[in-house]
Order: C-alpha cells, then sequence, then structure tokens
C-alpha cells in the first residue's frame, strides 16, 4: 500500500503547499478519499505522518497503516479512503497526479 506505483504516463496535475501541524487542512486529519483517476503522493519533508487507509467510508478500523519518516513518501490509489496523523515537527505536502488534466477539478473529497 505504501508505494503503489503511480502510472507512467501520468503526470502532476497540482501540489500542495508544505503543511504543518498549525496549518494543515482538517479534511485531511479525518477521513477522506482521493478523486477517481487521481493518486495521492505524500511527502514527508520533516518529522513523521502516519496514513491511515480504511475500506470504506464507514469503517472505523484502519486496514493499513503507513509511517512515512522525513526523505520518504506514500500513495494513496485513487477513491481510497484514508485519513493521516502528524508527528508535533511534521513538514509534508501532497502531490495530486493523473493522466487527464484535473486544473479546475477536486482533487479529494471529505466525509
Amino acid at each position: 500500500m505504501s508505494h503503489l506505483r503511480i502510472p507512467a504516463n501520468w503526470t502532476i496535475q497540482r501540489s500542495t503547499p508544505f503543511f504543518t501541524k498549525d496549518n494543515v487542512p482538517n479534511a485531511l486529519l479525518t477521513h477522506h478519499n482521493t478523486a477517481a483517476e487521481v493518486f495521492g503522493q505524500l511527502c514527508v519533508m520533516e518529522g513523521t505522518v502516519t496514513y491511515y487507509g480504511f475500506a470504506d467510508s464507514d469503517a472505523t478500523e484502519p486496514e493499513v497503516k503507513v509511517v512515512i519518516e522525513a526523505g520518504q513518501f506514500a500513495t494513496s490509489p485513487p477513491q481510497y479512503w484514508h485519513r493521516i496523523e502528524l508527528s508535533d515537527d511534521a513538514q509534508f505536502h501532497i502531490n495530486f497526479w493523473s493522466d487527464k488534466d484535473k486544473t479546475d477539478q477536486a482533487m479529494f473529497h471529505k466525509k
């Protein structure tokens, strides 16, 4: 789960700014999923981000737990429900990949 391969012909459609505990959007800390035909690539620059993946939008127990350390990344497949937790010193950003131009479309959906 932590390194599902993004298809070779896909490109980054959008990237977030760097987030910390002080400015992370609440939607990322609660159940949300990547949009259809969109991979998320969570890149950790400092600290640790823990990724929890869920079988569906109603699941309360994660089926996947990935601890992403500074200098590492993990991918989240299209339409997969997940949330994250941050260490106090975490700094990260997210690249959203697709094979189609999604410049004006939502990259994720919250519950």
